[in-house]
């Protein structure tokens, strides 16, 4: 019998389990063992174990020794009676307790997997025994207490059988990748049941008749959507390849903007139940929503619709891409493809080139220089076809050079080709984004829709249905272009958000023209017209990402995005808890954070204006720009902000940044004359008192009230950045007339020079 310290004298009693088992109502019985050493009250007995389970002489009693020999492997290991156990006396590998001068050990990595698994799931069980039984292996192999002698050198060896040891860590490690496999399962299931929770709370809100009721199920809507929510975005962290990541972030994009939609297009549809364009428009959310949900299902069980077709044949850039390598192969192996071949990509290229040639967008100047273009690829591919046969029967060295130099024409002509088709996407993008910029046919309609004008609502639904067009041609245009996977599929989200936008706008106003004293129908529109303008400043961010793919600045970040470590025994960090927002305090962040993100994107047109980007106000300015940004993403649960501690201190940075750039105005502001100095002066008098403001919210403790403390944040931050905005723009003008005024007294003092010299 193995024994441990202070091991009991009695052999004979040793294993005696008096009663053979538990008493009434789970009990132990009264001579036995109560409650893990305690008695039937769960109290200490006087003359049982005394001093944390030990006996008057500090010796642990004879049963509770026998209960810690079971522990590792027994059927009572795991329960709650054995908490009273100290833990320097309990074994950690098999259960039994240690001896004098022993030092414990931890159980083996294998052992610890099991035991953490076994109560996971059903099949938890069968997927981590082997890594128990391997663990066990290794550390039965590799104890050194086991060794009583040394080597003749005097050194001991740690184990012999290197080949048991090596067949027992392959065991554990593919033990290992079992569980990590079983725990994608279950992270899968998860997401599938919140999924379908969602979907059947929905059916319930499509078919709801009363307002009492709608509040209610809506209520539990919200609940399902952030715990999807969360578990996509967790979901979407993990995966590694971007394409997939891309779709995630398309799909959850579509349910955060569309919950939105779902409350005020429901509301509205009980307010005014005979009303069918309220109908029109609620039906066309859900759909949406249900398609979304449905590709975040795609996505994670990795099943793809036999209808779906890949997105990389659509591409002109990837198209040219490929028949540039097929192209550079042909100098390492001259029957690499067949000139058939060659010539049928070359003609699917020029033939998807139809979609730039063909718009109606398009300027007469780009399209004939495209048409030309193209011409001269086609010709240059058939001189290449001509040499390249020419080689294959003489192989010379004057032919191998003559092939080398075709090849570099053609792709020449290629890369010809892909600037010109990109210069002129991109420059139809920037022009009709900023033409629309202003968003004149959203305040039109909404004009219209509270006046009750019939016939000015069908004349600014046609302008809108024209601005659509243009906007889902530019989408199309972008994605030939736009030179990645990951933007391919951003373009497509975007064509699709307009396509479907627009039209929910046109029904959301029709339902203002019917019933123009409603509120819910007034704030239905709004909603509507909100996300148009987000897709708008999205589409900004996307043309900017596009344009530094194509110059090879993609991924290139400012230091400035780099956030500070927090601090330790901060009161106000402590007391702030990202988790405890409902979901109508998220929306309204959500609300306030769409706002903000515009005011990003006009900033950073402002900033492409100044020639000198490494000016000082330029570079304040594009720091507090992108900080907004991430404050912006923040409100959408991305980006590099994740908690509300970091916000608070990414706020705290961004009001230092502010004062920043007040100093560098001030100091501009001295080369100026009076009227043009009071100006800046009025501006700066202006975003000096909102910086110190934030700074005194950040630093004021809200206990429980996180939202106040967020909300009152961003609000300060938007106001902030629309002085920014104001600011780039008046300092960039009054600059240029600075330099415009130096220009003309240089060229007037040396006109006077030279005729001083005459």
């Amino acid at each position: 019998m193995e024994r441990g310290c202070g091991a009991d004298p009695r052999p004979e009693r040793v294993g005696a389990w008096p009663g053979r088992g538990r008493g009434l109502r789970g009990a132990w019985p009264q001579r036995g063992v109560a409650s893990a050493g305690r008695g039937l009250g769960g109290a200490w007995p006087r003359r049982g174990v005394a001093s944390a389970g030990r006996g008057p002489g500090g010796a642990v009693p004879w049963r509770r020794r026998r209960a810690c020999r079971l522990a590792g492997g027994g059927r009572r290991a795991a329960g709650p009676q054995w908490r009273g156990v100290p833990a320097a006396r309990r074994a950690e590998g098999h259960g039994r307790l240690l001896g004098p001068g022993r030092r414990r050990r931890r159980r083996p990595v294998g052992l610890r997997l099991r035991l953490g698994t076994r109560d996971q799931n059903s099949f938890g069980g069968a997927d981590s025994a082997p890594a128990g039984l391997s663990g066990e292996t290794i550390a039965a192999l590799t104890d050194i207490s086991s060794l009583n002698h040394t080597e003749s050198d005097g050194q001991i060896t740690i184990f012999t059988d290197k080949t048991g040891v090596i067949k027992a860590a392959r065991l554990l490690l593919s033990s290992v990748t079992k569980v990590l496999l079983l725990a994608d399962r279950v992270v899968i299931k998860q997401i599938i049941t919140s999924r379908n929770k969602v979907l059947a709370t929905m059916e319930r809100l499509e078919k709801v008749n009363s307002f009492q009721e709608f509040v209610q199920i809506f209520s539990q809507f919200g609940n399902e959507m952030v715990e999807f929510a969360h578990l996509t975005g967790d979901r979407q962290n993990d995966l590694k390849d971007e394409k997939k990541k891309a779709k995630m972030a398309a799909a959850r994009a579509v349910l955060e903007k569309c919950t939105m939609m779902l409350l005020t297009a429901s509301k509205t549809c009980l307010r005014h139940p005979n009303c069918e364009s309220a109908h029109k428009n609620k039906e066309g959310v859900f759909e949406r929503m249900k398609v979304a949900l449905d590709k975040v299902i795609e996505i994670v069980t990795d099943c793809k619709p036999s209808g779906e077709t890949d997105i990389s044949s659509v591409s002109i850039f990837t198209g040219i891409k490929e028949l540039k390598m097929n192209i550079e192969a042909l100098r390492e192996n001259l029957y690499f493809q067949s000139k058939e071949n060659l010539s049928a990509t070359l003609e699917v290229i020029l033939e998807r080139t139809e979609d730039f040639t063909d718009s109606a967008y398009t300027s007469h100047e780009h399209r004939e220089r495209i048409l030309e273009l193209s011409t001269q690829t086609r010709l240059e591919l058939q001189q290449l076809i001509s040499v390249w046969i020419q080689t294959q029967s003489r192989k010379t060295q004057s032919i191998a050079e003559e092939l080398e130099l075709t090849v570099l024409k053609f792709s020449h002509s290629l890369n010809e080709l892909k600037k010109e088709l990109h210069s002129t996407a991109t420059q139809l993008a920037a022009d009709l984004l900023k033409y629309h910029a202003d968003h004149v046919v959203l305040k039109a309609l909404k004009l219209t829709g509270v006046e009750g004008n019939l016939e000015g609502l069908a004349e600014y639904a046609c302008k809108l249905s024209e601005q659509k067009e243009q906007l889902v041609e530019i989408c199309r245009l972008l994605r030939h272009i736009s030179g990645t996977e990951p933007l391919e599929i951003t373009c497509m989200h975007a064509e699709e958000t307009f396509q479907v936008t627009g039209q929910q706008i046109i029904s959301a106003a029709e339902t203002l023209t019917l019933h123009p004293s409603s509120k819910i129908a007034k704030e239905n529109l709004d909603v509507f017209c909100e996300a148009w303008e987000s897709q708008i400043g999205d589409m900004s961010t996307l043309l900017r990402e596009i344009n530094d793919v194509f110059e090879g600045r993609r991924g290139e970040k400012y230091g400035y995005l780099s956030l500070p470590k927090p601090m330790k025994n901060n009161a106000n960090l402590k007391s702030l808890k990202p988790d405890k927002l409902d979901s109508e305090e998220q929306a309204k962040i959500a609300k306030l954070g769409l706002k903000l993100g515009l005011l990003t994107s006009d900033a950073n047109c402002e900033i492409k204006k100044w020639e000198d980007q490494e000016n000082e106000i330029v570079r304040n300015g594009r720091n507090m720009s992108s900080m907004a940004y991430s404050l912006y993403l923040f409100t959408r649960g991305e980006g590099p902000l994740k908690t509300s501690q970091d916000l608070i201190h990414q706020l705290e940075v961004f009001a230092e940044e502010g004062l920043k750039l007040a100093s560098s105005v001030q100091v501009f502001s001295k080369q100026l004359k009076d009227d043009d100095k009071l100006m800046l002066l009025l501006e700066i008098n202006k975003l000096i008192p909102l910086c110190h403001q934030l700074q005194t919210i950040t630093k004021t403790p809200l206990q429980n009230q996180v939202f106040l403390k967020i909300d009152k944040c961003i609000i300060k931050t938007r106001s902030m950045m629309a002085i920014l905005v104001q600011l780039l723009s008046l300092c960039y003008k009054l600059l240029r007339k600075l330099q415009m005024e130096n220009n003309r007294w240089v060229s007037v003092t040396n006109k006077d020079s030279v005729d001083g010299k005459t």
